[in-house]
């Protein structure tokens, strides 16, 4: 047997190590801490890699903080280098270096999860807030929203909201319906949602616009009606818009 067969196991413990994958996984399992050892449990109900059914497939929000105060909202980004950005732009950068990299601007992202809470839990979009988390060793080299923080920041972040805005009877509603809507945290179920994602990129919607608003429009598929299963356009701002197209060629 070659002695030095016992440096695979040590080879293959630092590739896991240093892998996107791990990395992603340790900043995740940090906020988590966060919000387990500093947030009072009996004031926030903390929910984590919470995957639920949406009118376009699902939806995956890294953690929700559910209290009086509020309903967060967080999307985790573990980065490391330079970041730039700004609450508008449609993609933000990282550079390394000399290296550059685009990105999808997390705010956005994190709007689509505030609209899909929205209409799962029935609450107003003002009882909701926006809450983006970089984890990793990121320096921000452009001024940012003050939700947009590093680390355990987020925390502090929480805490600056004092006045109710939900009754302890909705927290106990939505608590419940979060735990009993959210699907099974499983290979099968983060699968599928990446499907849903490949299939979204996939649709033509870029460019198309409400004929009501003006905001941009989405191709949904409906559950149900006279003709589930049909697809249509549907204003992305549903439910505040409900305009819809039925040709789905235009």
């Amino acid at each position: 047997m070659n002695p030095l067969w016992w440096l695979v196991p040590l080879v293959l413990l630092g590739m896991m190590l240093n892998s996107p994958w791990f990395k992603g996984a340790t900043g995740e399992a940090l906020v988590r801490l966060s919000a387990n050892l500093r947030l009072p449990s009996d004031t926030y109900h903390s929910f984590h890699n919470v995957t639920l059914e949406t009118d376009r497939g699902t939806t995956q929000i890294d953690h929700i903080i559910v209290s009086c105060f509020g309903v967060f909202v967080v999307e985790t980004k573990h980065m490391k280098g330079w970041i730039f950005g700004s609450e508008n732009d449609a993609q933000w950068t990282q550079r390394i270096f000399r290296n550059t990299f685009k990105f999808q601007n997390p705010l956005r992202q994190n709007y689509a999860h505030v609209r899909a809470l929205e209409t799962a839990l029935e609450i107003p979009r003002s009882a909701i807030q926006s809450v983006i988390v970089f984890s990793g060793e990121a320096t921000f080299k452009t001024p940012l929203p003050s939700n947009v923080v590093r680390g355990g920041e987020y925390i502090s972040f929480i805490k600056t909201f004092r006045q109710q805005v939900i009754s302890t009877e909705q927290v106990d509603r939505i608590t419940a319906r979060i735990h009993n809507d959210r699907l099974p945290a499983t290979f099968a179920t983060r699968r599928q949602h990446i499907a849903n994602l490949r299939s979204r990129r996939r649709e033509p919607t870029i460019g198309k616009s409400c004929p009501r608003c003006g905001s941009q429009m989405v191709l949904r598929t409906a559950k149900q009606g006279k003709k589930p299963g049909n697809k249509f356009w549907g204003c992305s701002t549903f439910p505040r818009c409900k305009a819809v197209e039925n040709n789905i060629r235009s």
